[in-house]
């Protein structure tokens, strides 16, 4: 049995994982079995640059706390080599990486995670991975509002060179 400062340590640390995942707006479980040393400084360096906190936990610790932030079913997923990627500003950053590693490494692989209160599943994390970043869906509503108003600007024109009248500005010019 371990002593009473062990064990206050662990506690002290499944707390801090807790607070860690509550605080996240995602999370993304893989299994990092058969990683080089290179191929895993690299992925690290690209988690850090996207801003997304990657650590590897004991598989108990981390089952604690997910099941007291609320994400229960994600214990399901702690077996084997797993290592934990939250990011606290964009849910979609870990998710994203993660796949990108997913995809050249076979012995790598994406388990589950969770993103606004709800668990997913890794087809779930893979779709997540799969929406543009948030420049990208802005600029698409943008270029969904001005398409119409563009359009409706040529018809006006249209109809006002048709109709052979100046517009009002240059008939009051006149």
């Amino acid at each position: 049995m371990p002593s009473s400062k062990i064990l206050e340590q662990k506690i002290a640390q499944t707390e801090a994982l807790t607070e860690k995942v509550k605080n996240a707006a995602s999370g993304v479980i893989v299994t990092y079995a058969g990683i080089t040393v290179e191929q895993d400084t690299a992925l690290r360096a690209a988690l850090r640059k996207a801003g997304v906190d990657y650590k590897v936990y004991k598989n108990t610790m981390t089952g604690r706390a997910c099941e007291a932030a609320g994400y229960g079913a994600l214990k399901d997923q702690l077996e084997g080599m797993t290592a934990f990627a939250l990011s606290e500003n964009d849910p979609v950053a870990p998710a994203k990486v993660l796949k990108e590693y997913a995809e050249k490494i076979e012995s790598f692989d994406i388990k589950g995670g969770f993103v606004d209160g709800e668990v997913l599943d890794k087809n779930g994390v893979i779709a997540l991975a799969n929406i543009p970043n948030k420049e990208t869906l802005v600029c698409k509503v943008m270029l969904g509002i001005r398409s119409p108003l563009q359009n409706l600007a040529y018809v006006l024109q249209a109809v006002i060179d048709k109709s052979g009248e100046a517009p009002a500005t240059e008939a009051a010019a006149e």
